[in-house]
């Protein structure tokens, strides 16, 4: 039970940093590592840096749901993107700002953490225009790699 309230409240987090409308599982790419939340929120930073991203900021979800009642202290949103690739995005498609840059929830449960991403091939439903198709389809790509690697451990 109290994996799926976890769950609900990443679900939550994302929907509440305008990530689009997630409602089943398949619309999101999540991942479960071995590692303790501090080794698991630094294989995940190294991980978007080596794909190519820069962190933009990370931020806390935790205080809001300790006083909700929840008890946790680990438990964070990442935030990172291509600074040049979002400014000429926000230029071009300014619709897509609420969804910039990319973001992944990241959270303690017991010794493992889990981590979850909106899938950005959704996107699609939303902009259906061919270049862009492309672009979210390779966020999918490095999102699933990224979360591989702090799986795996690397």
């Amino acid at each position: 039970m109290r994996q799926w309230h976890k769950l609900t409240l990443a679900v939550m987090a994302l929907a509440a940093f305008a990530l689009a409308q997630v409602a089943n599982a398949e619309d999101l790419i999540m991942a479960r590592s071995q590692q303790p939340f501090p080794e698991a929120m630094l294989a995940l930073q190294d991980a978007i840096t080596h794909h190519g991203y820069v962190l933009s900021r990370v931020q806390r979800v935790d205080v809001g749901l300790t006083r909700s009642g929840f008890k946790t202290d680990k438990y964070r949103v990442v935030f990172f993107g291509k600074p040049a690739q979002i400014r000429e995005l926000a230029h071009d498609h300014p619709e897509l700002i609420p969804y910039l840059p990319l973001k992944i929830a990241i959270f303690a449960e017991g010794n493992q953490t889990v981590l979850v991403a909106a899938n950005p091939h959704d996107y699609d439903q939303f902009f259906p225009h061919d270049h862009l198709r492309a672009l979210f389809a390779g966020w999918a790509r490095d999102l699933q790699s990224i979360m591989d690697e702090v799986r795996k451990g690397n």
